[in-house]
Parts: structure tokens; C-alpha cells; sequence
């Protein structure tokens, strides 16, 4: 029989096939189900993790190393997740972290249930052109009227700046020790944090170092104003400390010139086998010499240093240290106000800095304070591995949240005072909204009352009575009425000290409604191979029976 060609296919009606036999595609309801079904498993992942009473996961990885969190990006990061959608989500939380450093649980939330009111939205036969549109335009009053509610604040109160700490320490490893924690973090943000000929005032994060260690208690932990080496001296006539020093950063080895090229030296006399021995040996002196005439009391190499230097810089009273990693010297430039000197030859009194260097004999570490040093060490301390491991991702989040309030200036009342307050004047702003968009503007202002619910379920309490409570309080016009988890009752949380950076805020709902609209405008699905374990699915439409599996399968092994 003939093969039909192309044209006589098409006056036959026979569709034509373009895509490969091993290649799937899912299409129209079907790609919106299969969508919006693996971004809600996210979400669904991380929900039981919010707010002071969330719980911890486990996460094991191929190689049996254990993670144990509560911090949502950390979570979705260490999963096994292996599908596209699903890792859209991830985004989000990835980018909340980098851009507003905690509420990344929230901001994924929220993305989930935005996507589960609009599956509702489109199952009344509404397009998702309009369900697009009207969560676009309450995203954007959202950020409007956060702006609105929240509270200017004077960056120097230290009182204000400490409680927004603890806030984001509230539920994690850090939990126990956060008002000792709190102070430590306020007191390094504000060492970093400098003002610009405008007015505004710039936390430099970088120059904030954290170094940890095990088998010390939380309450502990301390801050440097400098830097810390984990380093010993290279010989043991040397001294261990010096206050007032003049310190050398050196970034060249103090050993004997190698040439640039193999090279063999014939010996045949004792004399200049000797004479070859004592020119290295003056090599090596000049070499110190030249430390010693610009006045150095401290040395930190990042080379090696040879025996036989070691041994002159002892007696010359310098202490000295070698193999000190590259990061911890250009640190230790801002922190004493050094050059880091490259070549011993060029070296002058200008490049040394000046500071104190004290040890710690116990934990073997050498404290380096420079004079309102610009670079800060938080030193935290735990019992266990994974007690620091916690505590450090419990520190960081703090420290961006404290940083991005002294940057911003906003802050909010938590507790869900705010979603609730949000929800609110979204309904109100719904009504000014004509067409479908309507609906989705009243479905984004359910999807914000998430939050609260959630917080009310992780606490054993009643999610309806809750949101009812809250709603009746704010339609009082109590717009900072939160939930005390602890209590179950319904108050005042910024007076009570619960309080979010503005910032933040803006950014999850940003970020949720972006990634929500970017899923709700995907119709067709086309993968070049399976898009699930269970190749159960109908290339031409049907959702693949497994759709889920990929990820299925990669996040029941970890939850």
C-alpha cells in the first residue's frame, strides 16, 4: 500500500504527528490540573513548618547525611524534587530568600493557595487571562496598602530592631536562647551598617563573618568586633598574643625562591654545597629582616612559611601564623585596616595594620580586635552538629531581617494581623473592580488568610474561630489584631512585640502572585520524554496517570 502524503492526509481529517514516539504532551484542563496539582504538593510540604509552633523535618540524603529544619528554602532545596512545575515554586522561596532573607514558608503558601482558589475560579468556567489579570492588579494594591499599614520606625531603636529578631527567630533552633541571640545579631548589624551622604543607611552583611562551633551551650555564643583564625602559631617559643600590634597581611611564602624551571646543581666540594646552604639561609633572613624593619609585631600568611624562618621570627618576638585561607585575610584588611602585601620587597610601614590578637587556649582560635573595626565575627556555639547547623540558618535569617529593616525603615505587626488586614481592604477594593477580575481579586484576599489559619492549625487550635475572631477585630478597626499562638487569643501582636519588615512582606506576595500567574497561563505541556515514573499518560491531552510520581517519589523519601 502507498504511503498517503501530506496533502491526502489532511483531505482525509488524519491529524498530523510532529512530535517524536518517545515525547508526551498534555494539554488545555488537563496541563492546568496536572500544574497547579505539583505547585500545591509543594506547598502542601512546607505548610506544617509556619509560624512559632511549626514542626521540624528530617531530611536524608542520598549519601544518609541528615538535615533537621524547619526553614523552608533549606527544605525544599534538600529535597528530591524532580519536576518542572514543582521547581518553579522552589523559586520562589529561593528568591524571598535572596531578597528579603526570611518568609519563605509564607511566600510559598501563599503561591499554593492563590493556585488552589484559582483552580476553583477556573472550574466556574472563568479564563485564566482574567484570573491573571485580577491577581495582578490585587498584588499590586496589596503592596500599596502594605505600604500604608506599615510603621515608620527610627532605626537606632535598639528595643524595636531586637524584637524583630526574635520574631524570626520564634519557632526554630534558636528559639530558646533568641534574646541573648537577638542582642548579638542588633549588635553586629549595627557595627556593618554605615549612612550615605544621602541619608540612608547601608548594612554591609559581608563584612559580617559567622564561625561556629560544637560542645559549648547556645547561650554562649558571642560577637567579635573583628575577626577569628582558626589557626596555631608556627613555633612554640613564639608569643600568643600582642596588644597594640603592628600586623602584617602577607599573601607571599617566607621560603626559598623556587626557580621557574627544573634546574640540577653538580656539587664537588663540601665549600659549595655549604656556600649553596648559606645563601638559602640568607634568603631566608632578608626575608625576615624586611619584616622585621617595617615594624610587624603579628604576621598572618596565607603560604607556607619554611623551619628555619619560623625559627627567626620567634626570635624575634613576632608572632606568626601560615596556611590562614585567603577569606579570613581580606577580612581581617577591614577589620585592622591592612593591606593584604603581595610582594615582601615592596613592603612598607603603610600596609601594616593595627589592632590586638588574643588566644584562646581552649578552643584554639586567635581573636583579632582592630580599633571600631568595620568587619564583625558572630561566634555561635551548640551542643551538637546539627544544634549549629540550625542555629546558624536561624542566625542568618535574623540578620537579614534586622538588616532589611534598618535599610527599609517599615516594619508590620505579625501574628497574621497583617494578611487579615490585607484580606480586608482587598474585599473592599474588589468592589471597584469590574468584570471576572473581581472574582480574583476576592480569591487572592481568601488566598492571604492562609496564613493565619495555618498558624492557628500548627498551634492546635481552631482555624474558623480564629479567622473569625480576626476578622471581627479588624472590621473594628484594630489593624494590628494578631494571633498569640501561645494563648490562643486574639491581641495587639506588635505591642506584644511581634513584628516583620515590611519588606518582606512586599516581596511574598510579590513573588507568589508572579509565580501563580506564570502557572496559570501554561495550557500545553510538551516533554521530550516522560513527565512522570508512570508512563500512564495520553499523549494527545490525558493527564499522565503518574503525574505527581516524579516528585511523589523524591518527597516521600524525605518527609
Amino acid at each position: 500500500m502507498n504511503q498517503l502524503t501530506m496533502s491526502q492526509r489532511m483531505q482525509q481529517g488524519q491529524p498530523m504527528i510532529v512530535m517524536s514516539e518517545d515525547s508526551q504532551r498534555v494539554k488545555d484542563k488537563d496541563a492546568q490540573d496536572y500544574n497547579i496539582s505539583a505547585a500545591r504538593a509543594v506547598a502542601e510540604a512546607v505548610r506544617s513548618t509556619l509560624g512559632p509552633k511549626g514542626m521540624d523535618k528530617m531530611l536524608v540524603d542520598s549519601m544518609g547525611s541528615v538535615t533537621i529544619t524547619n526553614d523552608g528554602v533549606t527544605i525544599l532545596q534538600e529535597m528530591d524534587i524532580d519536576n518542572p512545575t514543582a521547581e518553579m515554586i522552589i523559586e520562589v522561596a529561593e528568591t524571598q530568600e535572596d531578597e528579603a532573607g526570611d518568609g519563605t514558608t509564607t511566600a510559598v503558601a501563599i503561591a499554593g493557595e492563590l493556585l488552589k482558589n484559582a483552580e476553583d475560579l477556573l472550574e466556574q468556567d472563568i479564563h485564566p487571562t482574567a484570573i491573571i489579570k485580577g491577581f495582578h492588579m490585587a498584588a499590586e494594591q496589596a503592596r500599596d496598602e502594605i505600604d500604608d499599614i506599615a510603621t515608620e520606625i527610627d532605626t537606632s531603636d535598639e528595643e524595636l530592631l531586637r524584637k524583630t529578631a526574635e520574631t524570626s527567630m520564634t519557632g526554630k533552633g534558636t528559639e530558646v536562647n533568641k534574646e541573648h541571640l537577638a542582642q548579638l545579631i542588633v549588635d553586629a548589624v549595627r557595627q556593618v551598617t554605615v549612612e550615605t551622604e544621602e541619608g540612608d543607611n547601608v548594612v554591609d552583611l559581608e563584612f559580617l563573618n559567622i564561625e561556629t562551633q560544637t560542645g559549648r551551650a547556645v547561650g554562649e555564643s558571642d560577637l567579635l568586633v573583628g575577626g577569628i583564625i582558626d589557626k596555631d602559631p608556627v613555633h612554640d617559643n613564639m608569643p600568643t598574643e600582642a596588644t597594640d600590634a603592628d600586623i602584617l597581611l602577607l599573601n607571599e611564602p617566607i621560603e626559598v625562591e623556587e626557580t621557574d624551571v627544573d634546574t640540577e646543581v653538580s656539587v664537588t666540594d663540601p665549600d659549595q654545597l655549604q656556600k649553596f646552604l648559606d645563601r638559602e639561609e640568607k634568603q631566608l633572613k632578608d626575608k625576615v629582616q624586611r619584616i622585621v624593619d617595617t615594624g610587624a609585631d603579628v604576621v598572618f600568611c596565607q603560604k607556607g612559611i619554611d623551619d628555619l624562618a619560623q625559627h627567626y621570627l620567634a626570635k624575634e618576638g613576632i608572632l606568626a601564623v601560615r596556611r590562614a585561607k585567603k577569606s579570613d585575610l581580606e577580612f581581617l584588611s577591614e577589620v585592622v585596616n591592612a593591606n593584604v602585601v603581595s610582594d615582601l620587597e615592596s613592603v612598607t610601614e603603610d600596609d601594616l595594620g593595627f589592632g590586638d590578637v588574643t588566644r584562646d587556649d581552649d578552643d584554639e582560635l586567635f581573636y583579632v580586635e582592630g580599633d571600631d573595626a568595620h568587619g564583625v565575627t558572630l561566634l555561635l556555639r551548640g551542643s551538637t552538629d546539627h544544634v549549629v547547623d540550625e542555629l546558624e540558618r536561624g542566625v542568618n535569617d535574623a540578620l537579614d531581617v534586622v538588616a532589611q529593616t534598618v535599610s527599609d525603615g517599615r516594619v508590620l505587626a505579625g501574628g497574621g494581623a497583617t494578611e487579615v488586614e490585607l484580606a480586608s481592604r482587598l474585599r473592599d477594593y474588589a468592589d471597584s473592580v469590574s468584570g471576572r477580575e473581581q472574582l480574583a481579586v476576592e480569591a487572592f484576599a481568601d488566598s492571604l488568610e492562609l496564613v493565619p489559619r495555618v498558624l492557628a492549625e500548627n498551634a492546635g487550635l481552631d482555624s474558623i474561630d480564629t479567622l473569625v475572631d480576626l476578622r471581627a477585630a479588624h472590621d473594628d478597626g484594630d489593624v494590628t489584631a494578631g494571633l498569640n499562638v501561645f494563648s490562643g487569643d486574639v491581641e495587639d501582636t506588635f505591642e506584644a512585640g511581634v513584628v516583620e519588615p515590611a519588606h518582606a512582606k512586599e516581596q511574598a506576595v510579590t513573588s507568589a502572585s508572579e509565580a501563580a500567574n506564570l502557572v496559570l497561563k501554561i495550557d500545553d505541556i510538551i516533554s521530550a520524554g516522560d513527565l512522570s515514573t508512570d508512563k500512564g499518560g495520553d499523549e494527545e491531552g490525558g493527564a499522565p496517570g503518574g503525574g505527581m510520581g516524579g516528585m511523589g517519589g523524591g518527597m516521600g523519601g524525605m518527609m
